[in-house]
């Protein structure tokens, strides 16, 4: 059809449903450079820290990169004297700045330092810029027209603006632009935009109401309206959304991304459209006064890779995190798949360094290992494990030379995320042959079974069942979800080593592994 002499390409009305991606991802910073999105999240004692995905819709979305390479925070971030749960990166800032076509994520560590990396692809390498002894946290940073970084963050129960130096490597002022009522309360998670000249900070009441701030000057004052105020979530048995950020399209279309708790998989996300008021703020758009299970749009698909199917360890993607960083001499990947060699002597997985995860992919999926025991020394344990802080594993051991195919459940953190308990062996049976396929079946749906079921086969096909089904935590203080977990740890001495030639994730029971 021509208007004018034009042609008018039709466009047709699709949906999107939430969650946009079923995967532990907690407070998004959601940038767009053309065309293309990017998202980073919290990672804490994982590493590589802050991970970023990339989407050319708003709802397909791929691992790419982290922010941060390693979490060189000090020797307990390695397991070394120490251990850092659930410290770490937490919710941090990220944002391309275009005139000096540089990406910059900041974040403060152990609530003292902020790091600032920057990279000049968003693919990296990234590079620490700067350290600087201050505490922005839960920050969100606003690059303005002029170029000058500006970064939002909570102290002492007030949102305060900082303003960095040209080079991002120190502080040129800060001061308090915003104290809440007592009404409002306690005020966290910024994010920071400016739109049609006007400043905005997104700030969450945790765990349930997001407002935004708004002023006609950087530094305020400030104005404060509800954007999400306790709304239903698309999730049944889910938290509210809250602690997201504002993200536009190029056709001048208006999103918010949250996320919504929902463990015991942790915080995942969900996207809703905005509309601006008169009077310049957002509202989200609601279905029957609720945050929709899903929303009709306008704006085309583009496929990216999918999150389920083989990994055969040719390389450590993205979408891998260590548990606490790696000794990188004692692992190798390649045409042979992961090797894992025993990095720590110890009876307790929680200490054991060298354990890589993978986030659970909801509402129900499952892991596949195949498994190389045969370089196993005496006292090895090496499996997949359900890790958080409370776990279950199925595995094997080697013990006087004779091996055995193990669930091991009772492994327990206390509140200070010491071990509690490092676990007991209920069902075993002896294997031989030196190949095994282990696999956990997971439901993370808060309103589901919040069950796992462990198995493992000896041919890759049939697979037998051990032990009972093993019913996950789903408290929040933890913050990370469950993952999945590969490890190889000694309780005698180092020098053996597994290999892993395959790992599967299928959506769902799962199927035969495709090695």
């Amino acid at each position: 059809m021509t208007l004018g002499g034009l042609t008018a390409v039709p466009i047709f009305a699709t949906a999107f449903t939430n969650p946009i991606f079923w995967e532990d991802l907690a407070d998004p910073d959601i940038r767009r450079v053309g065309s293309t999105y990017y998202y980073s999240a919290s990672t804490m004692h994982f590493s590589p820290g802050a991970p970023i995905l990339r989407s050319y819709d708003l709802q397909n979305w791929e691992y790419i990169g982290h922010s941060v390479p390693t979490l060189d925070f000090g020797d307990s971030y390695s397991l070394i004297g120490g251990q850092a749960y659930i410290q770490g990166v937490w919710a941090s800032f990220f944002d391309y700045h275009a005139s000096k076509d540089t990406w910059y994520w900041g974040g403060c560590i152990d609530f003292s330092t902020t790091y600032i990396y920057t990279a000049l692809s968003v693919t990296g390498p990234w590079t620490r810029l700067a350290t600087i002894n201050k505490c922005y946290y839960d920050a969100g940073l606003l690059i303005d027209d002029d170029g000058t970084m500006y970064i939002a963050y909570t102290y002492s129960n007030a949102i305060w603006v900082a303003q960095l130096a040209s080079d991002a490597k120190s502080e040129v002022t800060s001061q308090q632009v915003y104290s809440p009522t007592s009404e409002i309360g306690y005020i966290e998670g910024a994010r920071f935009y400016k739109r049609n000249g006007v400043y905005y900070i997104l700030v969450t009441h945790p765990a349930s109401i997001e407002y935004v701030l708004k002023s006609s000057t950087v530094f305020g004052s400030y104005t404060i309206n509800a954007l999400a105020s306790s709304l239903q979530p698309p999730i049944a048995g889910a938290g509210n959304p809250h602690q997201g950020g504002l993200i536009d399209t190029p056709e001048g279309q208006w999103y918010y991304m949250a996320f919504i708790d929902a463990y015991p998989g942790g915080r995942i996300p969900v996207l809703a459209p905005v509309t601006w008021g008169s009077d310049d703020f957002p509202t989200v758009d609601l279905v029957n006064g609720a945050w929709g299970s899903s929303y009709t749009s306008t704006r085309p698909t583009v496929s990216v890779a999918s999150p389920t199917g083989a990994d055969y360890f040719t390389s450590i993607g993205h979408n891998w995190e260590w548990n606490h960083n790696p000794d990188t001499s004692k692992f190798s990947t390649g045409s042979s798949g992961l090797i894992l060699y025993t990095a720590t002597v110890t009876d307790d997985l929680y200490a054991a360094r060298n354990t890589i995860t993978h986030r659970i992919l909801g509402p129900i999926s499952t892991a596949t290992i195949k498994l190389n025991y045969s370089n196993m020394s005496d006292g090895d344990r090496a499996g997949l494990v359900l890790l958080r802080d409370s776990s279950a594993w199925v595995g094997v051991k080697r013990d006087s030379g004779a091996y055995t195919v193990a669930f091991t459940t009772g492994l327990n953190m206390n509140s200070d995320w010491s071990t509690a308990s490092t676990g007991t062996t209920s069902n075993s049976a002896s294997i031989n042959g030196g190949l095994i396929w282990l696999r956990v079946t997971a439901d993370v749906q808060p309103s589901g079974t919040k069950q796992a079921t462990f198995s493992y086969s000896t041919d890759g096909t049939n697979f037998n069942s051990i032990g009972s089904a093993f019913t996950m935590g789903a408290s929040w203080e933890f913050f990370m979800g469950y993952r999945f977990g590969i490890f190889n740890y000694a309780t005698s001495t180092l020098g053996g080593f597994v290999t892993v030639p395959v790992f599967q994730l299928d959506s769902g029971a799962g199927t035969a592994p495709s090695i």
